[in-house]
């Protein structure tokens, strides 16, 4: 076994202790001050965990919280590495507890994504034990509105990855396995708005126009949109309208969100999207939305990448797997960019999003000490 996984494995209490410090700071995406007070945190675990002359940049947002940068003050010609992650939860402050059941640990965020964001920062430090020179020059970006679409990040995170040479995602593998994610589903997001003419439902049902049928009648169409072979889904997951039982009526609004594997399904959605047209005439309709992160597609580097996460895992005698997700993460975006991506990094475990979040932290140190091998194989290429 090596040396990283060995120096892991002797601090798993104090890795334990930063990552319940990490969960207990709650830090749902709507609620600033929150996230913000775990982002100091954070910063506080970071720089007590990790060597060297560093430089943090601090991107203030309003009204979401605020995203920061590590990156060593010393300029170098090495690969450089950008480990990815966010520090905003779904969870509201309270709504989820924080219990151990033998060698699982189970809390607000805690799969998606804080031990993941935590093991990028434990992997440094193993390194840096025992190398005093390290081959590749490491850079942490800690975002904070992943969870509710990355508005006031995506722009910073496309900055900062086109600085370096490989990007890390430290989100959780895939649930419930140990996999690694090579692709991911694109995201976008819609809403549909349609207008029609209110009326009275019983004395003057016939001069009304309704909102909900045209609305019903285009829900229809969109679902069939979903193509399972194609990997493509059209969620209507939200709907709204009207005023009263006994009015026709006169809006009608739903909230559309599709997955697609490939830019060129991406690109046939968005035209179908936006040139919806009435099935009643006399009914208006109203489209908004965009394509909110593209597919995280294969490419030669995010392949080479992945085949060195593999050969890593052999020194440590795991055999590393990939698999695709549906759900997108901020890797979306740098692999878009050509950038060789590789996502899934983090602890295994199950439930994001869900009331038994959790992860097997008995994997903690195996799982980190691959992060660390990974790196010394981007750095020796």
């Amino acid at each position: 076994m090596s040396v990283y996984y060995e120096y892991l494995k002797q601090n798993e209490e104090h890795i334990k202790k930063d990552l319940l410090k990490l969960v207990r700071a709650e830090s749902p995406s709507h609620r600033k001050e929150k996230v913000d007070a775990c982002g100091e945190i954070l910063k506080e675990i970071f720089q007590n965990r990790i060597q060297g002359d560093w430089k943090l940049e601090t991107f203030s947002r309003k009204p979401t919280g605020n995203h920061f940068l590590f990156t060593l003050k010393e300029t170098s010609s090495k690969p450089r590495i950008l480990f990815l992650s966010h520090f905003d939860t779904v969870w509201e402050v309270g709504a989820l507890p924080i219990v151990e059941k033998g060698n699982d640990i189970y809390g607000p965020g805690i799969f998606d994504m804080k031990a993941g964001l935590l093991s990028s920062i434990w992997a440094l430090r193993s390194l840096q034990q025992e190398i005093e020179d390290l081959p590749f020059s490491p850079v942490y970006l800690f975002t904070a509105d992943e969870e509710i679409g990355s508005t006031t990040s995506r722009s910073v995170i496309e900055e900062v990855a086109k600085t370096c040479d490989a990007v890390l995602v430290m989100e959780p593998p895939v649930a419930g396995s140990y996999a690694l994610k090579t692709e991911r589903k694109g995201v976008g997001r819609y809403t549909l708005g349609v207008t029609g003419v209110s009326s009275h439902a019983g004395n003057h049902h016939e001069d009304g126009v309704s909102a909900i049928r045209e609305l019903a009648q285009q829900i229809i169409g969109l679902e069939e949109l979903t193509d399972y072979a194609n990997g493509t889904t059209v969620n209507v997951g939200v709907i709204k309208g009207g005023t009263s039982s006994n009015v026709v009526s006169a809006s009608a609004v739903a909230e559309i969100d599709f997955r697609v594997t490939s830019n060129q399904e991406a690109e046939k959605l968005i035209g179908v999207l936006e040139n919806l047209q009435p099935h009643n005439p006399s009914a208006e309709i109203s489209i908004s939305g965009e394509l909110n992160r593209p597919p995280m597609e294969k490419s030669q580097g995010s392949t080479r990448l992945f085949e060195k996460a593999q050969l890593a895992g052999k020194r440590l005698g795991m055999d590393i797997e990939g698999a695709k997700a549906g759900g997108g993460s901020d890797g979306n975006f740098t692999a878009a960019l050509g950038i060789p991506t590789l996502d899934g990094l983090g602890i295994p475990g199950d439930g994001p999003h869900a009331t038994h979040e959790h992860i097997h932290f008995d994997r903690f140190s195996e799982r980190c000490a691959l992060v660390a091998e990974l790196c010394l194989e981007i750095g020796n290429d």
